[in-house]
């Protein structure tokens, strides 16, 4: 079991490493042909932080286990949501653009609704991951032709942040950004590949289901990426950038990661559990949902919001935990959570948007 852990945890390491190997060769080559630093911020680097899903994702639809692929992605968005927020409000409240409140979460809760409908007779298609990768590619497309209309301010943002290697840097020769993309490419399938396995083995030792370990560890620790990026913003005073960053990886999970995985299952498709049809997805759905009332109060989301959402994931994996163990506890735990916790939290969150709805609209 020691040396499954330390499997683990190499891949884990690899998967962080492949990411920004990833990133930072694609972003230096992009730029050194000319391509703008705001194209490459909302595509290159955005979709970095999700090149570990992606990885697992498609490693674990190679090896045959499907549960690990789906809860993975499942698992992902609602630590991404109730976790990652949740931590980052409690460091500083984060402040919401209100263009991810009219654009970016409607399309995100649009993607989570989509895969609701392809996913309700218990697979994804080839045909379905067809769909999901041909409307990432058109999000993707739509939003370069958008960035084209992009304020000044954003614009110089980008700028400042992504910038061309500097002349004589090692990495300022495309042969060393080919070398990092081919590195940071290996880097993920080898980590995929390690995890994956590792938490088959972890499944099996602990008596939960793949299902289980995907929609907890594998997604937790292929999240990190967003994690560290969301919560490094939040402590430099980039809180809108934390926000921006969990919101766009929830989207690229369900139509990159989902698309690319139904895309390689093969004609039986990517099966969907039925714990998962039958819960975990509807609590990804409540999680991504809860995201616009917590958002328009007052257009941030405050450190008690942020208690409420880790509260909830909390409560979320001790439940799995629970389930999975049969554990006597579970029918109470159940009922408190449904009759007494989550309308009292609707009924505070409703409040909280009426309140606060002269001061949103003023702005």
């Amino acid at each position: 079991m020691l040396i499954q852990a330390l499997v683990f945890a190499a891949g884990l390491v690899a998967l962080v490493l492949g990411a920004s190997a990833l990133v930072r060769g694609a972003s230096k080559l992009a730029l050194s042909f000319g391509i703008s630093p705001l194209v490459v911020g909302l595509t290159i680097v955005a979709f970095g932080t999700s090149a570990p899903e992606m990885a697992v994702s498609a490693g674990a639809v190679l090896d045959g286990q499907t549960d690990i692929a789906v809860g993975n992605v499942v698992g992902s968005n609602i630590f991404n949501v109730l976790f990652i927020l949740g931590v980052s409000a409690l460091v500083a409240p984060l402040l919401v653009n209100l263009q991810l409140i009219r654009q970016e979460v409607p399309i995100m809760i649009g993607a989570a609704l989509l895969l609701l409908v392809l996913g309700i007779d218990g697979s994804i298609s080839v045909f379905d991951g067809a769909l999901l990768m041909a409307l990432m590619v058109g999000y993707t497309v739509f939003l370069i032709l958008q960035s084209r209309r992009e304020s000044a301010s954003n614009t110089t943002e980008f700028d400042a942040e992504l910038k061309p290697a500097a002349p004589g840097a090692w990495d300022a020769r495309w042969p060393a950004q080919v070398a990092l993309i081919a590195a940071g490419l290996a880097l993920l399938v080898v980590g995929s590949d390690w995890l994956v396995s590792a938490s088959v083995v972890f499944a099996k030792a602990l008596g939960v289901s793949d299902v289980v370990i995907g929609l907890t560890i594998v997604a937790a620790g292929t999240s990190m990426p967003e994690a560290a990026t969301s919560l490094a913003a939040a402590f430099k005073g980039e809180r809108d950038i934390a926000v921006g960053n969990v919101v766009g990886s929830n989207t690229f999970n369900i139509l990159g990661c989902l698309g690319l995985s139904g895309l390689i299952s093969g004609g039986a498709g990517l099966t969907l559990a039925p714990s998962i049809l039958a819960f975990d997805i509807w609590v990804m759905l409540a999680a991504l949902l809860a995201c616009l009332p917590v958002f328009l109060s007052g257009r941030e989301i405050a450190r008690w919001e942020g208690g409420v959402l880790l509260a909830y994931y909390v409560a979320y994996v001790a439940y799995l935990i629970m389930a999975s163990q049969h554990h006597d506890a579970l029918p109470a735990f159940s009922s408190a959570m449904l009759s007494f916790v989550a309308p009292l939290t609707i009924v505070t969150l409703v409040v909280s948007l009426m309140r606060n709805k002269p001061y949103s609209s003023a702005r």
